[in-house]
């Protein structure tokens, strides 16, 4: 900015000083050489960088335009060439670094210092220094400097900055901190704390988890920064046009030279329309017509607790028309609970659940979790029994040793259709009501059924109803779950298809079909046990990442929270970016199409072809950065931290 500006100076006071002396004095060659210098020195180092990959670019186009313009003598509009291309530039640039400052303001959001625990004593150290294990002091207001788990106090936590969460979450201790360090990634969100956040009303002691560096916020930031680099599949084509319109462009501009030689005109005018038209094909506009777009898009979805993992992702969901969605823990709330506890052959309801809760206790399925935490109930305060030989069957369901028997828990085909007719017709009963049934075997009799049924989710069928209503027209459901249980929770949801009795693999499977129908497919899962089909969709959507590592790496978008609710928020932001590169391209394609013969006949000059030139790119780059104010009716009103990060970036 500097430079361009002290390139306008010298250009004017250069100009003023030939209108205003006599015409008979040396013109101030010298001055306009210094605004050549100033102007065209950070053109001239792009142009360097760019002819060593053995390349044409826009910097390369305006110097040439300029150098041609000092070469007929017309110095005043050389150098007013490179005021207003280097002006805009800088302005691009400023405008620019806005969107990329609204996703710097990501890192400003931990402290730089944390306090800790040393006995009985407080001191603070650089938060670079923090270890799994240290104990931070966190005071109300505070920012918490790293990721933990609650171990004293309760209170509540602004998580905005992190998932969106409007909403504070109330906080309390682990019943145990061994316990909690083993499962750290799969703490309920009552103990888990992220860095960044912050700290409500109460002071609060928390065992840090992982260190600064690899902190869900840290990991978020890295991301993010990433998608800059990842480019849409409109970037892509507009980068391979230009690589294809500049020679082009360079070709036409050298045969328009030769023009004197077929009309009747000096060669300095064929020369000097030439150059204007240079500066008028120039791509300008186009080259910064999506980035622009895309970085404000992902910065604004990273204020909203959603990781967009850069511009194809971003673009692509928007032109989704069909959506899959694992039931549990996406569709519904994923915390199942006990219904019916079903004893056979000589064993009593308490028995039943002892033995299950021995062996899903090793599991981390929300259905086992869901047994080892609602089974106590059934156990008359019985001490538990333990279990050893564990063996984890995917997608089936789990076996181990209890007592030196062999236990197997599971749904139907665990057992390979080895079931009585009279047990297959109560778990027919149980599917049809919208049950799981697991059932448990004991050696190689069957020992009785554990039936747990998981609701869906509050505002479910309203998020699906709005999907629809915005254009999805195929939604599907698909789960692990009984094909009935999976027909009972996708009518109460209101899909359009629900497919049940899948295994992992075949998750994957039902994704294929779906591209094979419908070329482009999202899949909206956990980002754990959905991986492979995420992986497999056209764009891969994960709910509630935060502190998940397999969803951020796994996933194009995360939902930071875990709320449904941003789905349509995030497809209405695609949308929008979508529509926005589209006006751009057509700003920037539009501007070239006019002003070329607008110049090539003569209606216009090198000036006039710069100063529309430049406001094409800067109506674009204003157009883009539109969507760092992007909202959405969905959207609940942002907490007062979000609002005054936003208003600081």
């Amino acid at each position: 900015m500097i430079f361009a500006l002290l390139c306008g100076a010298l250009l004017l006071g250069a100009w003023l000083y030939e209108v205003l002396s006599d015409p008979e004095l040396a013109r101030p060659i010298p001055v306009y050489l210094l605004a050549y210098f100033f102007g065209g020195f950070d053109a001239f180092r792009h142009m360097i960088a760019s002819l060593r990959r053995k390349q044409f670019d826009i910097d390369f186009l305006m110097l040439v335009a300029a150098a041609g313009a000092a070469v007929l003598g017309a110095w005043a509009e050389g150098a007013l060439l490179l005021f207003l291309f280097s002006l805009g530039h800088a302005l691009e640039h400023y405008a620019m670094g806005r969107a990329r400052k609204a996703i710097r303001a990501l890192s400003d959001l931990a402290p730089t210092v944390a306090r800790i625990r040393d006995g009985d004593s407080e001191r603070e150290i650089p938060v670079e220094e923090l270890q799994p294990g240290d104990l931070l002091v966190v005071r109300p207001g505070e920012r918490f400097p790293s990721d933990g788990f609650v171990i004293s106090g309760c209170s509540s936590v602004d998580q905005s900055p992190i998932t969106g969460e409007s909403v504070p979450l109330d906080k309390e201790p682990v019943s145990s901190r061994e316990e909690a360090r083993e499962k750290k990634d799969r703490l309920d969100a009552e103990h888990r704390i992220f860095a960044g956040t912050i700290n409500g009303d109460s002071l609060l002691e928390v065992e840090v988890t992982s260190r600064a560096g690899d902190s869900t916020l840290a990991r978020v930031i890295r991301m993010v920064n990433e998608a800059e680099t990842q480019k849409s599949p409109t970037q892509r084509f507009a980068e391979r046009f230009e690589k294809v319109f500049v020679p082009i462009i360079l070709v036409f501009v050298v045969l328009l030279h030769f023009a004197w030689l077929v009309i009747d005109e000096p060669f300095a005018d064929s020369f000097y329309r030439a150059m204007a038209v240079l500066v008028a094909a120039s791509p300008c506009a186009l080259a910064i017509s999506t980035p622009s777009a895309i970085l404000s898009g992902v910065a604004r979805a990273a204020r909203l607790g959603v990781l967009v993992k850069g511009g194809r992702p971003l673009e692509q969901l928007g032109g989704l028309r069909a959506m899959a969605f694992d039931k549990t823990g996406t569709l519904t709330k994923g915390t199942p609970k006990v219904t019916d506890v079903i004893p056979f052959n000589g064993h009593d309801s308490a028995s039943l659940i002892r033995i299950a809760m021995a062996v899903e206790k090793f599991s981390d399925h929300p259905l086992a979790r869901a047994i080892v935490r609602g089974g106590a109930a059934w156990t008359d305060g019985a001490a538990p029994l333990a279990a050893t030989e564990i063996k984890t069957v995917t997608g089936k369901g789990i076996t181990g040793l209890v007592d030196g028997k062999k236990v197997s828990i599971g749904q139907m085909k665990l057992f390979d259709g080895a079931i009585p007719e009279d047990i297959r017709s109560r778990l027919d009963d149980l599917h049809g009501q919208g049950r799981t049934a697991m059932l448990v075997q004991e050696d190689d009799e069957f020992a009785g059924i554990i039936a747990l049924m998981d609701i869906p989710r509050s505002g479910a069928s309203d998020i699906i109803r709005s999907l629809r209503e915005m254009g999805i027209r195929r939604l599907i459901m698909i789960s692990g779950d009984h094909q009935r249980v999976a027909d009972n929770i996708g009518a109460q949801i209101g899909m359009d298809e629900s497919w049940g009795d899948l295994l992992p693999e075949h998750k994957v499977d039902a994704i294929r079909k779906l591209l094979d129908e419908e070329t482009e497919v999202a899949m909206v899962g956990d980002g754990v046990n959905d991986a492979p089909a995420m992986a497999h969709a056209t764009v891969g959507i994960a709910m509630g990442a935060a502190g998940s590592d397999v969803a951020l790496e796994t996933a194009d978008v995360a939902l930071m929270a875990d709320d449904l609710s941003k789905l349509p928020v995030v497809l209405g932001l695609s949308r929008q970016t979508r529509k926005i590169i589209r006006q751009n391209i057509f700003i920037s394609l539009g501007m070239i199409a006019f002003l070329v013969p607008f110049v090539l006949f003569g209606y216009a000059g090198i000036g006039v072809a710069v100063l529309l030139h430049e406001g094409s790119t800067l109506v674009v780059v204003l157009n883009a950065l539109r969507l760092l104010g992007y909202d959405h009716p969905a959207l609940q009103p942002e907490s007062a931290s979000l609002t005054m990060a936003t208003a600081s970036s």
